[in-house]
This record gives structure tokens, C-alpha cells and sequence, in this order.
């Protein structure tokens, strides 16, 4: 069957470009022209049949939210990330990723599929490593036919994209002992990819069977994330000569995939100070035609240990200004923990807030109108629609009834000095008063 790329490009707009453009509020011929050159990404893989929340990202459409979960090898509970799926589709993730590295892997992901209501994604190097640690064989004993082998069965799963570390080459790898990076390589498919080209003497399987990879994607139109397996994970490292140069290596890889019909984005680039961001972003842009990217964080700091999820929504946002087309979320067990549901809803809502701060300068007025009619209720003291606002009503209503008992009135931070009721009582006095000294 023909992508979404290859049917926008022959003038058709599909169902999925329907519902799409009704949500965003745009043409669908827009949407279906930023389709067909590679600018928007909508992720549905062909197999898949029980998403109700569509997600496109890219040029033109609102900021989207990605969600983590997934068990590791030291924590393996099903029902506890089924919890996460649940919170996920609750509060308004627009995908989520099975991260899940341990234990049964593939039970996990078809799970995650069947209850998630939004696209998944996979990272299959961690099963192909988790596969290698069953077997009792060294983690970079893997061969290229046990990575496609892993792709290929994720593909028939039904998962909607993948990321794949396809820019560190075997020339980056050789590179990094020498790189004076801070924090080293923080990706975990990016170490596992490196590893095995210096061991192996071999180039990454993933840059040098590309054009098979595409194949692969293309049967199922599942969307490539070209991952950023050099990410810098320190401030300090942040486009240093390994980030930049893996980003050159995907923006081509990227520009090969649209011209194949392949749907692609990029993903980047984790540790990075303020003033950095802007530039990142629109040097992604530039070096691939305007590809979607996909950034993790970004964090501002390395410090906020317990608090990432703030710093990285800092980041997230001045990055959604900027153009960033999705935000992967961080939670406060960021660098600590495998997170809680709790933790994941506190990742999800400030990388919600995140996303529509950027929105708001990126869309302009399109992204403000519901701040207008969150303006005007609060003037009016309309807590019922004040809350329906809100992106956690129940939390927003606890908070204001903690020291009172009813939703009425003025909240219990200003009390009968609120700003909504003193000038008004005045402006109403006066006139009160007008009017009766008419009559006499």
C-alpha cells in the first residue's frame, strides 16, 4: 500500500489528513502539501487500527508531547506501565514510547499497542541488546540480521515508529575516545551501535543497509526517527564535533527518505545551554530541508537532579518557539529512576505546559484563544470554566478548596482583597450612589 507521503503526492487527501487538519484548525490541502515534501509526519502504521488520537508533527501544527514508559531490567511490572499507558491517554500525550529493555519485551510492546490510544514508538536496539544478555553472549555479538530481524517483527506488531541510530558511522564512533566530551555518549542505543562498529571493525548496519531499512518502513509506513545516538549529555558537550557531525549524517539520511517516500524525522539534542537552542533548531531545519524535529528535554542545566522535568521544559519550550515540531518528556526521576505513574503525569502536564508556551509565540493567535478565555473567566470569577481549562481539573479544584469549602467567589489567596471584586464593589457603590442622589 502507497504511504501517506506517496498518496499526498499524488493529490490526495487522506482520512488521516482529515482529521488532522479538523483538529489543528487548518486547511487539508495545507496539510497534505507539507505531507508530500517530508515537513509533517503523520504517524500510523498500516497494520494498526485502534489509534483515536491521530498525531502529525511537523511545519504549521501545533507542538506535540511524547511520553515515555517502559520496564527495565531491574524493575519489570506490567500492570504498573499499563498504569502510565493509562495516565498517558488521560492527560493528553500525543505518542508514547515503550522504552522496556528487560524481560519479555514482546509482551510488553503488544500491550502498550492495544491500550495505548495515540502512536507507539520503539527503540528495537534494546531488544536486540536485551536478546544478546538471554543468550548469555557479549552485548555486541549481535549480527545485522538479528537487528533488521527485531525491526521487521516490531513493524508487524504495529508500531507506528521507531527510533534508529542511524547517524553514528563508524568514522563518529572512532572518533569519541578522543572527543574530551564531559559526559561521554548517553545514548544507550548510540554506546550499544559504537561499540559494535569498533569491536567489529564494520560500519553501523543501520547507516550502511539504509536503503533496506526504507524498504522495511516503507511496507508498513512506519515513520523513522533517526536517533541521536550523540546527543551531548552535558551542557559543555553541546555541538561539539560528534553532535554536529551525526546531525550532517541524518539531515542526508532524512533527505534520502523523503525523496524515497519514506516518512522521517530527527530526533535531538538533550543536554544544551539557553542561548544554544535556537540555533540547534534551526540548523536542523536547514541541513534537512525542514524535516520534523523531535528534541529530548531540552534540559537548560545538569544540575536539577529530582526537578529535570522543569528544567527540561524550559528547554522544550524556547526549542517549540523555535520551530521543534515534538518534545520528548522528561519526569523528576529523570537520571534517578525508572518513574512512577505519578512521575509520568508530572512529566506529561509540564511538558504539556511546555509545548503550548512555544505554541503561543510559534502559532500566534491560533495557540492564544484558549488563554483569552481563560483571561476572561478569571475576571469573572467563572471557576467551572477556569477549570475545564486547566490541564488537571481535579488537581486545580483540590488546590482551591484546601482552606475552603465551597467553589464560590473570590480563591483563599487574596480573599475579600481580590482585585475582581474590590473595584468592581466600587465602581458599583458609585454608581449606586449616583443614581440615588438622582431620585432626591
Amino acid at each position: 500500500m502507497p504511504t501517506q507521503i506517496e498518496l499526498a503526492r499524488r493529490g490526495q487527501v487522506t482520512e488521516e489528513m482529515k482529521i488532522i487538519a479538523e483538529k489543528e484548525g487548518i486547511d487539508p490541502v495545507f496539510l497534505r502539501e507539507k505531507v508530500a515534501s517530508g515537513r509533517v509526519v503523520i504517524f500510523r502504521n498500516l497494520v494498526r487500527n485502534n489509534i483515536t488520537r491521530l498525531t502529525g508533527i511537523g511545519e504549521g501544527l501545533t507542538t506535540k508531547v511524547n511520553v515515555n514508559i517502559g520496564a527495565s531490567t531491574d524493575h519489570y511490572n506490567v500492570e504498573e506501565e499499563m498504569k502510565k499507558v493509562e495516565i498517558a491517554n488521560e492527560f493528553g500525550a500525543d505518542t508514547i514510547m515503550d522504552l522496556t529493555d528487560g524481560g519479555d519485551i514482546d509482551y510488553m510492546r503488544k500491550q502498550v499497542i492495544s491500550k495505548a490510544i495515540m502512536p507507539v514508538g520503539t527503540v528495537p536496539i534494546y531488544q536486540v541488546y536485551y536478546e544478546m544478555v538471554a543468550k548469555r553472549k557479549y552485548v555486541i555479538d549481535f549480527t545485522e540480521d538479528d537487528i533488521f530481524r527485531v525491526i521487521e517483527k516490531q513493524f508487524k506488531d504495529g508500531v507506528d515508529y521507531v527510533t534508529v541510530h542511524t547517524g553514528v558511522t563508524l568514522e563518529l564512533a572512532r572518533r569519541i575516545p578522543k572527543a574530551n566530551r564531559l559526559a561521554g555518549v548517553v545514548s544507550r542505543g548510540g554506546t550499544v551501535m559504537a561499540a559494535w562498529s569498533i569491536y567489529n571493525e564494520k560500519e553501523n548496519p543501520l547507516y550502511s543497509n539504509f536503503d533496506y531499512l526504507m524498504e522495511l518502513a516503507k511496507e508498513y509506513d512506519v515513520t523513522l526517527s533517526l536517533g541521536d545516538a550523540l546527543r551531548p549529555g552535558g551542557t559543555a558537550d553541546a555541538h561539539d564535533e560528534l553532535h554536529v557531525g551525526e546531525l550532517m549524517v541524518n539531515s542526508s539520511l532524512a533527505k534520502r527518505a523523503v525523496e524515497h517516500g519514506v516518512q522521517v524525522m530527527i530526533e535531538g539534542p538533550g543536554h544544551m545551554p539557553l542561548d544554544q537552542i535556537e540555533m540547534d533548531v534551526k540548523l536542523e531545519k536547514q541541513l534537512s530541508g525542514g524535516v520534523p524535529y523531535y528534541v529530548l528535554g531540552i534540559l537548560v542545566t545538569d544540575i536539577a537532579a529530582g526537578y529535570d522535568h522543569i528544567a527540561g521544559a524550559i528547554g522544550g519550550a524556547i526549542a517549540a518557539q523555535a520551530g521543534a515540531d515534538m518534545l520528548c518528556y522528561l519526569t523528576p526521576a529523570e537520571h534517578l529512576s525508572l518513574p512512577t505513574p505519578e512521575q509520568v503525569k508530572e512529566g506529561l502536564i509540564a511538558f504539556k505546559i511546555a509545548a503550548h508556551a512555544g505554541d503561543m509565540i510559534k502559532l500566534g493567535d491560533r495557540a492564544r484563544q484558549i488563554d483569552n478565555k481563560m483571561s476572561k473567566a478569571r475576571s469573572s470569577l467563572d471557576w467551572k470554566t477556569m477549570f475545564s481549562l486547566t490541564y488537571d481539573p481535579n488537581k486545580a479544584k483540590s488546590i482551591y478548596r484546601q482552606y475552603k469549602g465551597m467553589e464560590a467567589g473570590s480563591c483563599t489567596m487574596c480573599g475579600d482583597l481580590c482585585v475582581y471584586l474590590v473595584l468592581p464593589r466600587a465602581v458599583n457603590k458609585k454608581i449606586n450612589n449616583a443614581t440615588q442622589g438622582k431620585k432626591i
